[in-house]
């Protein structure tokens, strides 16, 4: 079977695109940042203002809960740049256009109602993330993929992936307002990933061969879209230790059920390039379980070593 090319693609996938979206807006359920804020808590900062300048003391939020939070703060306040990816690759034309747009305005609130979060409650130093923003902002974000299945299959995990790091960053908060708040996020992204993951589903069914190769590039290459926030890698092991997120979350929670839900390794039909793509895939997983158990031995041994000490 010949590939698709990028206008078949879109061409083809447009019903389920309109479908999706109808399922997706019957659905989802309408919500205001304001009402997730504790403004009462709220205090003048130093200032025009002549409050009182942030001190570290002023958080109640555990370290790795507040690097958490900035990470996933500056990841979505990135949203330009994402609009301008998926526009570029979807269009702006039919149920396409509609939804890009759709999802722009959901995703704008999320990155509105966390700031406000940080402020109000003083968890964070104000000063210091907005250098921050500038910062990840002036770089953007460029999508590591080309095409319409590479991007489908990227944000489908990518979706997930985000809101298992809300979820598990209001719990590690220990503050029922972040907690609250973040799992109102959360279930933005996990209506967002169940839109992406279907549709992809459906290219499975029109090319599979094609999908099976865009899935395997992604996720033997998958990386957060935060990654260029400044000092990321000291940020995501800080994460990775507190088990926020890890490998073996991003295994176990991530890949592992949406590639079931594709049932990527009883797909019939591949031709010669689809089965090296599953091959490939079936090994890069095996490798990967490999090192996230060792990952979460070493943790454990580390925390047992420290608590001994203690």
């Amino acid at each position: 079977m010949r590939e698709l090319s990028q206008t078949e693609l879109l061409h083809e996938l447009e019903p389920v695109v309109a479908g999706e979206l109808n399922r997706h807006i019957s659905t989802a359920k309408e919500w205001f940042p304001h009402e997730y804020i504790p403004w009462s808590e709220g205090r003048d900062y130093d200032g025009i203002f002549g409050g009182e300048a942030w001190s570290e003391t002023d958080s109640t939020i555990p370290e790795e809960a507040r690097v958490s939070l900035i990470v996933n703060l500056l990841t979505e306040d990135n949203l330009p740049s994402y609009h301008h990816e998926i526009a570029t690759t979807f269009g702006r034309d039919a149920a396409w256009g509609t939804w890009v747009h759709r999802w722009t305005a959901e995703e704008g609130r999320h990155g509105t109602a966390i700031r406000d979060y940080l402020t109000v409650t003083r968890a964070v130093d104000p000063v210091a993330l907005e250098r921050a923003r500038m910062v990840h902002m002036g770089e953007g974000f460029t999508n590591s993929y080309e095409g319409v299945l590479h991007s489908l299959a990227y944000v489908s995990f990518q979706e997930l992936a985000t809101r298992i790091s809300h979820r598990n960053t209001g719990k590690a908060s220990g503050d029922p307002n972040c907690e609250r708040l973040l799992a109102k996020i959360a279930a933005d992204e996990n209506l967002h990933m169940l839109f992406y993951r279907n549709l992809l589903n459906a290219a499975f069914e029109l090319t599979p061969s094609q999908t099976m190769r865009a899935v395997t590039d992604v996720v033997t290459t998958f990386q957060m879209p935060g990654t260029g926030i400044e000092g990321f890698t000291r940020k995501a092991m800080i994460i990775a230790n507190a088990g926020i997120y890890d490998l073996r979350l991003h295994l176990d929670d991530v890949l592992m059920p949406v590639l079931r839900q594709w049932a990527v390794f009883d797909l019939k039909g591949l031709d010669a390039e689809g089965e090296k793509a599953r091959e490939e895939l079936a090994e890069f997983l095996d490798r990967t379980e490999t090192t996230a158990s060792r990952f979460v031995e070493r943790r454990a041994a580390r925390r047992a070593a420290q608590a001994a000490r203690a």
